[in-house]
């Protein structure tokens, strides 16, 4: 009776149980569940027949081991298959879970040797079996990272079954070949490399250059292994020929040529001088030879280099970048000269962990810049950490935010321990060669201090004299210390709020009996209506909007406004818009919820309208409503929703209108409804879209299982332009059904969308528009100079967003950002101006559109005649700015002031953000 062996039969059945965890957590297709049981059942028996050949029966303590990390490399050949599958176009790869289980994969690679160390249990089956592991775990992370990078990365994990197969034809290929460190190294960072393309951490090229690195580095290897191969390839392979001339010799008596064993690659135990016949070398066992120890130097030489001198901007992110002398690495080497010798290790050390953690700043601040457009904020960025892991929940689900949460950890982690040792690692060559140490660094010295004279730059904008580490620092610690000031002066401008003690019928009365609806337009920006990628999709939808529109009766007035935030943090946008305030962090946005001030919507609630919240992605209690003055909150549960997801949108837009004016809308005998709704449809990863279906068919959204439009983009781009063109559809299409002349619509983006999809500097502008079908709305507002239509022109004027809830009020002397009080206006230095004042004052005078300016609120004008005293008589009677006699000021070359939807009349200047 054929013996069982139940090793390679466990792992079989721990492959399918972690296939069935897959598709319960983040889904496995057909073609998943076909590769993941196909690999399971290749590696059972193959593992079956090598313990026969091997005589065994069960496995040891390290095969154990391999074998895990076997199952986990079968549920990544799962999910590389299941996400190129055709059938899983609509379905988001769970990147998070491949990188995790790659991650774990990797990780245990140094366990296995470690065990069989320990344990005396090295074989040349565990050998082979460890590395055919370690082979089909870099093809499968390749064929992962191809559709990104391209079809030329193959070749990393290729490259070994190539070599194999050149093996059957060239006999002498298949000679062992002697244990080399450096061959353990490039093997290691194969895995490393490609696991951080899959990731897809890297902006820009950065996952082709370091996978480009990678190939090198292998070819390189392979080509020493080869050319070692075949100058010690038999007699027999060595070509017959003789010099011209020679004498044919005798035959010698030293002995043939012949295969001299050499041990193969694998686990074994290390001998005190040397490896025995017939045993196996363990991944890492011995020790390294000199080649092998100058090459590790020079890789730690070359992560301290380039964690000094890497940029922290996405735009400076070029190889030109990295050419410099950096001040601090000179300085720290000429303090570990100067140390003693007990003193040296522990400084070092700190050193390195402070390099480290320069590097995670780096990494920071390029991972906020490249998706929200500014440097990481070591204060309040750390709230975001619960939102980034609630967006990858929502987006691939728990299993792949817990994956890739750990693996981030790992990651830095690693990269930590890595500078720290690298640094240690260099001490001793420094120290060893103390002399030439020194006069290094004193020319180095020499030559930053001539680029430094002259401004050598090889990148644009990167000196070669380079002093950016305590640059950046020196930066954050200025950002600490402005964000615990801001505190004090935001809290004092909450304090003034001139709407807080006004009655309800002094409230827009020029909105009486109107439904309001406010809704937000998520990524929603500038770029959409004005970049060439973006604008022949986008534009075509709102023309095609316009028409209809005015087929209907309904007219627009469109402009801009300049959000908070750019790429992300929406509930930022949000407040600035309903509060009045500049809200742009998080610190504020909790100062603000803690405060009395009144918002637009406790405005309309307390001049008789009923008010409405509807947010379809809040899935948690949402307090916040509550201080914006919500009658009635609706979220993601209140909505009753029963169709699938799409991408991070719990729902699309069109059923959350739909739901809307069911719950709220079509009740009888109800009050007029201000409401504001967020449209979430087009919020990133911006994966798939569902069609418009007909209104009267939403019910409670099941058709939206049968009303995808196919597969999703692979381009981040791409599906930007298609989820926003979908949501502007919706609205056009809302209005058409559902309009009437008692409906309001204002609509907006909230941001602009990632810097990755429009590019380094695109500012925070975001279209608002305005649409009602009754004449006397947009009569009212004739004179804010925007533009007719849904689409806004290059010129249309652009207002902060926290001057918005300044135009619907009846207050004659509120200017559109807030009266002037003695501190900041909205948190805007006084003296010097802030970046965001200087971008709307530049884009006002460029456009000649902003709402011109008078005198401050509090204070009379002066007048001509009588200069020595603070005003006359004859201008204090007038209401309204106007001067007595001619203006000391030149008057503002803008358009007229806009009118007010209250009651008709303009409202208050805003004070000139530019120069006077």
């Amino acid at each position: 009776m054929p013996t069982v062996r139940t090793g390679p039969v466990i792992g079989l059945i721990v492959q399918i149980v972690l296939l069935a965890g897959l598709a319960a957590t983040v889904g496995l297709g057909p073609a998943g569940w076909l590769a993941g049981s196909a690999y399971g059942t290749v590696l059972c028996l193959a593992l079956d027949r090598g313990l026969r050949r091997s005589g065994g029966d069960v496995l040891g303590p390290a095969d154990r081991v391999t074998l895990a990390r076997a199952v986990l490399v079968g549920g990544v050949t799962a999910l590389t298959v299941d996400a190129l599958a055709p059938a899983a176009g609509d379905r988001p790869g769970p990147v998070g879970v491949l990188v995790a289980l790659a991650a774990v994969a990797l990780a245990l690679d140094a366990a296995d040797g470690y065990v069989a160390r320990r344990t005396g249990t090295a074989s040349a089956l565990g050998a082979r079996f460890d590395m055919e592991v370690d082979a089909f775990l870099i093809l499968v992370l390749g064929l992962a990272v191809a559709p990104a990078v391209g079809a030329w990365v193959l070749a990393l994990g290729a490259m070994r079954y190539a070599f194999v197969a050149a093996g059957w034809l060239l006999p002498w290929l298949r000679r062992p070949l002697p244990p080399r460190y450096w061959r353990k190294v490039v093997a290691a960072a194969q895995g490393v490399l490609l696991l951080v393309a899959a990731a897809g951490v890297l902006p820009g090229p950065g996952d082709a250059l370091v996978l480009a690195v990678a190939l090198a580095l292998l070819v390189e290897s392979f080509g020493r292994d080869v050319g070692w191969l075949w100058r010690h390839r038999p007699a027999r392979d060595v070509p017959r020929h003789r010099p011209r001339g020679s004498r044919r010799s005798a035959p010698t008596s030293s002995p043939p040529v012949t295969d001299r064993p050499s041990p193969p690659r694998g686990r074994t135990r290390e001998g005190a001088s040397g490896r025995p016949s017939g045993q196996l070398v363990v991944l890492g066992d011995n020790p390294p030879g000199p080649h092998a120890a100058r090459a590790t130097t020079a890789l730690a030489a070359l992560l301290v280099l380039a964690a000094l001198t890497a940029p922290h901007q996405p735009a400076r992110l070029t190889p030109g970048a990295f050419v410099r002398v950096p001040l601090e690495g000179l300085l720290v080497v000429a303090l570990l000269l100067a140390l003693p010798a007990p003193a040296r290790r522990p400084v070092a050390a700190l050193a390195g962990a402070l390099l480290g953690l320069l590097t995670l700043l780096k990494v920071a601040d390029l991972g906020f810049l490249a998706t929200l457009g500014r440097p990481f904020d070591p204060v309040l960025d750390w709230a975001l950490l619960d939102d980034a892991v609630g967006f990858l929940t929502d987006s691939v689900g728990r299993a792949g935010a817990t994956g890739a949460v750990v693996a981030a950890v790992l990651l830095l982690a690693a990269l930590v321990l890595a500078t720290t040792r690298s640094v240690l690692r260099l001490t001793r060559p420094l120290v060893r060669h103390r002399v030439a140490t020194r006069r290094t660094v004193a020319a180095l010295v020499v030559v930053w201090l001539a680029c430094a004279t002259f401004g050598v730059r090889v990148s644009p904008g990167v000196p070669v004299a380079d002093a950016a580490a305590t640059d950046l620092v020196g930066a954050h610690a200025s950002q600490v210390r402005a964000r615990l000031r801001d505190r004090e002066v935001f809290a004092a401008q909450i304090g003034v709020d001139p709407f807080r003690d006004t009655p309800g019928d002094r409230l827009l009365t020029g909105l009486r009996g109107k439904d309001v609806v406010v809704a937000f337009v998520e990524s929603y920006g500038r770029d959409a209506v004005e970049d060439p990628e973006y604008a022949q999709g986008v534009g075509a939808v709102l023309a095609d909007g316009d028409r209809r529109l005015r087929a209907a009766g309904f007219a627009s007035r469109s402009g801009f406004l300049t959000s908070p935030t750019t790429g992300g943090g929406s509930w930022l946008a949000h407040a600035t818009l309903l509060s009045g305030m500049w809200v742009d962090n998080d610190q504020r946005h909790r100062s603000l919820l803690s405060s009395d001030r009144l918002t637009l919507g406790g405005a309309f609630r307390r001049a008789g309208w009923r008010t409405v919240g509807v947010m379809p992605a809040v899935t948690r209690p949402w307090p916040e409503g509550a201080f914006f003055g919500y009658e009635r909150f609706y979220d993601g549960r209140g909505l009753g929703y029963r169709g699938p997801r799409f991408g991070y949108a719990p729902m699309p837009d069109q059923y959350t209108l739909a739901a809307f004016e069911r719950l709220e809308r079509s009740r009888a005998d109800r009050a007029p409804a201000m409401a504001e709704i967020a449209l979430v449809s087009s919020h990133s990863p911006w994966t798939r879209i569902p069609r418009l279906v007909d209104w009267s068919q939403v019910g409670d959204g099941s058709i939206f299982h049968h009303a995808t439009t196919g597969n999703p983009s692979s381009q981040p781009r791409a599906g930007y332009r298609r989820c926003v063109e979908y949501s502007l559809g919706t609205l056009v299409s809302y209005l058409e059904t559902h309009g009437d002349d008692d409906l309001v619509l204002v609509f907006l983006g909230d941001h602009q969308p990632a810097p990755v999809v429009t590019g380094a500097g695109a500012g925070r502008d975001v279209p608002v528009t305005v649409v009602a079908r009754d004449p006397a709305v947009l009569d009212r507002i004739s004179g804010w100079g925007w533009d007719d239509g849904l689409r806004p022109g290059p010129r249309a004027p652009v207002w902060p967003m926290d001057a918005f809830r300044a135009v619907p009020h009846r207050l004659q002397r509120l200017t559109l950002a807030g009266p002037r009080t003695a501190g900041p206006v909205n948190g805007a230095p006084r003296g010097r101006r802030s970046r965001r004042r200087r971008e709307v004052a530049g884009t006002a005078t460029r456009r000649h559109a902003a709402p011109p300016a008078g005198p401050r609120p509090g204070r009379r004008p002066r007048c001509r005649r009588r200069s020595g005293r603070s005003g006359c008589r004859r201008s204090a009677r007038r209401r309204g700015p106007r001067r007595c006699g001619p203006s000391r000021r030149r008057p503002h070359p803008g358009p007229r002031r806009p009118r007010c939807l209250a009651a008709g009349r303009r409202p208050p200047a805003r004070p000139r953000a530019g120069p006077s």
